[in-house]
């Protein structure tokens, strides 16, 4: 059976692998030589543009009240832990925490009328996948090697088929692919 509502993973990653850094930095994505440099493939204004809320984990939440500015404007942010989260007033109406599995959560967004849904954060997403919740990815790999840290998708355990859609080379070295998750007969990805 298919489902309504669709879930992508728009996300950088380091060509081996890691999202971010052991400590969680990720300043390694802004350095001097990437600025201004014009994105092949699927933009972020465009990708965000389809997207009808945001789920993230608790850690990635916390890296992003680190910014200086709330990077997602008026678009709904949902954040996934396990415990009670205190969302700072500036964020009242935009961000809301859940709990529960990934079907869970989904089923929620769901009745809520959500079609499409950016999953964001590295142990987020591993869950979402794991789950066969996952319909798109699109991974911008940035031409650095870090050497460890926090993995894309660390372990799955299981195999996931995926279906090549495009790929893309920025002239600053970033190189966008695009898949998509089929759907298998049985209707379990």
């Amino acid at each position: 059976m298919k489902r309504e509502t669709r879930c992508a993973v728009y996300i950088a990653t380091s060509v081996d692998g890691w999202i971010a850094k052991a400590d969680g930095d990720i300043g390694w994505l802004q350095r001097p030589e990437y600025a201004g440099c014009e994105v092949a493939g699927v933009r972020y204004e465009d990708f965000i543009a389809t997207v009808d809320v945001l789920v993230m984990g608790r850690r990635t939440f916390e890296k992003v009240l680190s910014f200086s500015d709330w990077p997602y404007g008026v678009l709904s942010v949902v954040v996934l832990s396990t415990h009670v989260l205190e969302i700072p007033q500036r964020l009242e109406g935009k961000v809301r925490w859940m709990g529960g599995d990934p079907k869970q959560v989904l089923v929620g967004l769901a009745a809520e009328g959500k079609k499409r849904v950016y999953v964001d954060g590295g142990a987020t997403l591993q869950g979402f996948l794991r789950e066969g919740l996952i319909d798109e990815i699109i991974v911008t790999y940035i031409p650095i090697l870090l050497g460890d840290g926090i993995p894309l998708f660390g372990v799955l355990g299981q195999e996931i088929p995926l279906r090549f859609v495009s790929v893309a080379a920025s002239a600053c070295g970033f190189v966008q692919v695009r898949y998509e998750v089929p759907v298998s007969l049985d209707g379990v990805r």
